[in-house]
């Protein structure tokens, strides 16, 4: 079992920034590939990031590619999203996900098998 904690999240003005963390424990973090997701109210859940296990690749929805950043620090055993250049569209719950020991990192929900409760941003004026 894995269990995710996030944080970071909040209210911010449109062209802010906002640093999401996503603690694990429970699994030796280094073999998880780990992703954010987010939700906006009414619509369904979508694929932000992800970041392999060995963190030699990263992944990005195209809505948020150049904007935001997804890293990882194993030594602490977290995950982080850093996003600049906030919109109002992006307004929504963010959820961290981890994957099965050295399995893909990818875009889609079924590669995940662990959710954290997930964190509110509002990027609102």
């Amino acid at each position: 079992q894995v269990q995710l904690v996030e944080s970071g999240g909040g209210l911010v003005q449109p062209g802010g920034s906002l640093r999401l963390s996503c603690a694990a424990s429970g699994r030796t973090f280094s073999s998880l590939p780990m992703a954010w997701f987010r939700q906006a109210p009414g619509k369904e859940r979508e694929f932000v990031a992800a970041i392999s296990w060995s963190a030699g690749s990263s992944y990005y929805a195209d809505s948020v590619k150049g904007r935001f950043t997804i890293s990882r620090d194993n030594a602490k055993n977290t995950v982080y999203l850093q996003m600049n250049s906030l919109k109002p569209g992006d307004t929504a719950v963010y959820y961290c996900a981890a994957g099965g020991s050295y399995s893909s990192a990818g875009h889609r929900e079924a590669n995940y098998d662990y959710w954290g409760q997930g964190t509110q941003v509002t990027v609102s004026s």
